[in-house]
Formats: structure tokens, sequence, C-alpha cells
């Protein structure tokens, strides 16, 4: 079983348009509403809808399948994140595959010239997913702590040490002087 597969297809936009001429049903039987939607709303439809179908082609070849391996042709879908960036939608059989490989997530990336249409298609597991770094060393970290804390302490010591050379080398506190009583004598 793959760890990750890849998929890249390519397709020209005249062709599109020349099927979607042709057979004004095709986008209706290979495209979801969803996808026929959005391309029809472009300026050049032809170059969204070559764009969707080579991103099926590109997703099938990543699975390591075909359209022989029972999947029809809506089992791959193109649809959008909520950022805009196209994403690969599988049902039926396609999504079977899928899970069956421990696909997790599908990157697809598509692009188009004024001549072609391409698409590539990078199936991610569990397996490959690159893990975040834990550069965490509980060894390193505690010693880390005993130090600043000894830091603090040497700090505190050395404080101490000042407050106690002052004190010692302050000059006498002068007294006060005693009160006079009212005949002028010294209160004991």
């Amino acid at each position: 079983m793959p760890a990750a597969g890849v998929g890249i297809n390519i397709l020209e936009i005249a062709r599109m348009e020349r099927t979607l001429a042709r057979r004004p049903s095709f986008a209706r039987r290979v495209f979801t509403d969803e996808e026929r939607q959005y391309c029809e709303g472009t300026a050049r439809p032809a170059e969204h809808y070559a764009a969707r179908f080579a991103a099926r082609g590109a997703v099938l070849k990543a699975l390591g399948c075909s359209s022989g391996d029972g999947i029809t042709r809506r089992d791959v879908s193109v649809g959008h994140a909520e950022n805009g960036r196209p994403v690969a939608r599988l049902a039926g059989r396609a999504k079977q595959i899928a899970d069956e490989r421990g696909v997790s997530e599908i990157a697809l990336s598509l692009s188009f010239t004024h001549d072609v249409a391409t698409a590539m298609a990078l199936l991610v597991t569990d397996e490959v997913r690159p893990k975040p770094k834990d550069d965490r060393d509980p060894e390193r970290e505690l010693l880390s702590s005993f130090k600043q804390a000894r830091s603090v302490i040497d700090e505190l010591e050395r404080l101490q040490g000042d407050v106690a050379s002052a004190l010692e080398s302050a000059p006498p506190t002068r007294q006060q002087p005693q009160e006079a009583s009212q005949d002028g004598a010294a209160k004991e």
C-alpha cells in the first residue's frame, strides 16, 4: 500500500470547448451542480471545466486506479475551501479506495494557460504527514529551571550581604534627646 500518491493531468482547453459545444448534456452528466455553477459564472467556462476534468484524472492517477475500477464520473469532483482553495471531493468507489489506502488529505492544485489546463493531486496519509517537532527535552528544561533558581538565590544572597555590610559600616544613629518635664528635669 503506498503511503502517498501523486497524480498529474493535462487537458487542452479547445478540446473541452468542442466537447461542450457538440454535447451540451456533457457538463450536466459529468460535473456536479456546484462545479457547473462555478464554471458558468466565469468569463471562459471551458478553462474551468477543463481544469476540473483534469483534476479528476490527477486524483485517479494518485489513487492508482481508473474508471475501470468501478469509479463513476461523479465520484471525484472539485469544490472550494472557505479560503477559495480548490479541494477534491470523493464519493462512492473513489472514496472507498481512498479510505482503504488511509488517505487523510488530498492536496490539489489547478492551473491553466490560454491553451491547456493542468491539475496536480497529492494524496497524504497519516503515515507520511509531517509530525510537529517536539524539541522539548525535560532533562534540559529541569536543569535550566535549577540554573534560574540558583541565579535568583545567588542574587538574594548578594543583596543580603550588601545590606549587612551597609548596616555594619553605617555611623551610629543619634539618639533622640530625652523629653524635659515642666520643671526642666529630664524624664527617665
